[in-house]
């Protein structure tokens, strides 16, 4: 039997089900790096979500590491080149969340379009400013989503259900696979033209964010920009800038390239909605992931 380090908090279900396989589990939540480093030096498996950094250095500390796993969609916080050349498999938990992050991208759109937050203020305020509120219908709206894979498709069905036109774009995917889902595809600078709203469902690939200045000049300035997919992947400096200047309408964003935000120009930039990271943040979810990492990792030790 294994070994297996959780270095953050999981739902209880994936624990039990790696304790009930037989396995040993140390859970290390909330511990600093030095602790999480001296449980490696024994450990067969890691587990983490989406704070902690698998650099190539918290690789190293575990001489015996054979699997680790995200609870989550994406590898991007795991050195996967490091993991690949030290013989460790990693795995993740890409059903578990789809879900609960296309449904808070509809949560943001919607603040976003109908004022909620500023509404929500005015009231308790004492203010009642209907006037200066107006928003905006999705029916009609035309909806691009960059990135159609899990996410991106519950979000193109979700969106179909308020009537809005779909447009998407990904390299990976037929025109004709895009069809299939109802929507047209193309390419990312037709798509940024064309929106009323743009959706991002990617992950973070290189150093280069995927909308920086250039892109989001691209777009309508009655357009708007959501992201709950990671936050390296959008300019937060050229995103306040075009927000600042009119360029774009409003942005609504779940994701940061530094969490928590503390120097993030998004923070004081107008017409903005803005979440703690919390697009997988349901019970249903967590539940979900935990149980789907945890299969993973007892299907490989079963077979090893």
């Amino acid at each position: 039997m294994a070994t297996i380090v959780i270095a953050e908090t999981i739902a209880t279900i994936g624990v039990d089900a790696l304790k009930t396989a037989g396995h040993t589990v140390h859970e290390l939540s909330g511990q600093p790096r030095e602790a999480l480093v001296a449980a490696l030096s024994e450990a067969d498996a890691l587990i983490v979500r989406s704070q902690v950094k698998v650099d190539a250095a918290l690789i190293a500390a575990g001489p015996r590491l054979r699997i680790i796993g995200r609870a989550g969609v994406g590898i991007d916080n795991i050195d996967a080149v490091a993991a690949e050349r030290a013989g460790i498999l990693v795995v993740n938990a890409p059903d578990g969340n789809t879900i609960a992050a296309a449904e808070h991208t509809f949560a943001l759109l919607l603040a976003l379009a109908r004022h909620v937050a500023k509404g929500d203020q005015s009231v308790r305020d004492g203010a009642w400013r209907r006037a200066e509120l107006k928003g905006f219908e999705l029916r009609g709206r035309r909806l691009g989503i960059v990135g159609l894979g899990r996410i991106g498709r519950a979000v193109a069905a979700r969106a179909a259900a308020f009537g809005m036109v779909l447009l998407g774009a990904d390299p990976a995917v037929s025109p004709q696979d895009a069809a299939s889902a109802g929507v047209r595809l193309l390419s990312l600078d037709q798509l940024l033209q064309e929106s009323d709203v743009v959706t991002l469902h990617t992950p973070a690939v290189g150093a280069t964010p995927l909308i920086g200045a250039a892109e989001l000049a691209k777009m309508q300035p009655h357009a708007v920009l959501i992201n709950v997919a990671r936050g390296s992947i959008v300019d937060e400096r050229a995103l306040a800038a075009a927000l600042t200047s009119g360029g774009i309408a409003g942005a609504a964003i779940d994701v940061f390239a530094t969490e928590p935000p503390k120097d993030s120009p998004l923070l004081t930039a107008p017409n903005t909605v803005l979440t703690p990271h919390l697009g997988a943040q349901t019970s249903d979810a967590q539940v979900a992931v935990a149980r789907e990492v945890a299969e993973r990792i007892c299907d490989f030790f079963r077979a090893a």
